[in-house]
């Protein structure tokens, strides 16, 4: 029987096991960054707005296929994506007369992991 010198497992190593928070304290400058983002999806239609550019196929959406499910008007709709683009959740491209944008996936990652807490253990008996 042959010992195997302990092979790293790809996508587990210690900063991704358990969430920031579970870890240790958010630092001053973390806390502050990750509240800009919290505070930018805080509004039911910039959530709304990152969930239909995240949805569309390719992962882009031009700023005129955004507009249509809202009851807002179009400055407002270009008000609450310029805020989520300053909390560096989206980014955007302009292509003629129109603007694209498409969601960023690392600061996603960063707010998600921040929020997974490990199971609790069940207790005997419960």
């Amino acid at each position: 029987m042959s010992k195997q010198a302990g092979l790293p497992v790809l996508g587990q190593d210690d900063a991704a096991c358990c969430a920031p928070m579970v870890r240790e304290p958010l630092g001053e400058g973390a806390a502050a960054e990750l509240s800009r983002m919290f505070k930018a999806l805080s509004d039911p239609i910039r959530l709304r707005l990152l969930s239909l550019i995240a949805s569309y196929e390719g992962g882009e959406a031009c700023v005129c296929d955004l507009t249509g499910p809202f009851d807002v008007s179009q400055p407002t709709i270009s008000h609450h994506l310029k805020v989520l683009r300053e909390a560096g959740l989206v980014d955007s491209e302009r292509r003629g007369t129109w603007v694209y944008y498409w969601v960023l996936p690392e600061p996603l990652a960063r707010l998600s992991a921040l929020l997974e807490i490990p199971a609790a253990p069940v207790k005997a008996g419960a």
